[in-house]
């Protein structure tokens, strides 16, 4: 059952953003990622194109997550609500993870053009547990990926986004629930990025937002002013150091 997990096409987890209206993609996007079950990936890329620009692509994230709450309050009679929401430059290769966040939840993470190559791998973490018959959270206790042993027994679940390029704006989209396998819930998603040739001369730029379901009325974790902040800084923070930076957004 494992090796299937790197059956998923290239036309399943790598959407053209260009060719689609918001609608069309916002549902795309949400059957990839909002899964319960294991007949999707729990992950998807969508390729924007070179030349949307910075503010403008950072919109975008926003308008898609109003559309996916829209069709997440259809089928459950719950929303989407933010958690956080924000933009950094990040050169550090990393192992299998989930970001911290409440059982269901997923992350929206916006890449921009970079001169910094790198591989992103999502890992079915969740599928793993229920072949093994354990909950998600005790994977994450006992199989923990941070450690070699846990990282190889995830090989078989692991799929690289073939579709990922660096000159392109791109929203990786992953469902990073760590809920119980109930039929009912999120099943997450662990992600890793790999990155051959950090330069700090250089930026690699990531626009992120951690969303969750919740009940409807539930308050965002941060402010209108803060997501405004969001769309429209020219800020970046550098992750692993004690450095901001200012761009030219135009």
């Amino acid at each position: 059952m494992g090796a299937a997990v790197t059956d998923w096409s290239t036309e399943t987890i790598c959407l053209d953003g260009a060719s689609q209206d918001l609608d069309s993609l916002a549902l795309a996007i949400y059957e990839s990622v909002c899964r319960t079950e294991f007949n999707a990936p729990g992950f998807c890329l969508v390729n924007v194109g070179p030349n949307i620009g910075s503010v403008a692509f950072r919109q975008l994230m926003v308008d898609l997550k109003g559309k996916m709450a829209a069709i997440h309050e259809k089928a459950t009679g719950n929303t989407l609500i933010y958690i956080s929401a924000a933009r950094f430059d990040q050169q550090n290769s990393t192992k299998p993870h989930l970001d911290g966040g409440p059982d269901e939840s997923l992350i929206m993470l916006g890449y921009e053009p970079s001169e910094i190559e790198s591989e992103i791998e999502i890992s079915d973490y969740t599928r793993s547990a229920a072949d093994l018959g354990i909950s998600p959270k005790e994977f994450m206790a006992h199989h923990n990926p941070m450690f070699r042993s846990g990282h190889e027994s995830l090989r078989p679940y692991a799929t690289r986004i073939p579709c990922f390029s660096h000159v392109n704006f791109q929203i990786l989209i992953i469902n990073n629930s760590s809920a119980a396998f109930d039929g009912k819930s999120w099943q997450g998603t662990l992600h890793t990025a790999t990155m051959p040739a950090p330069d700090e001369s250089k930026r690699r730029v990531i626009n992120s937002m951690m969303i969750a379901s919740a009940p409807i009325g539930t308050p965002d974790s941060i402010s209108a002013a803060e997501l405004l902040d969001f769309i429209n800084t020219a800020l970046v923070r550098r992750r692993g150091y004690d450095k901001t930076h200012l761009e030219d957004d135009t």
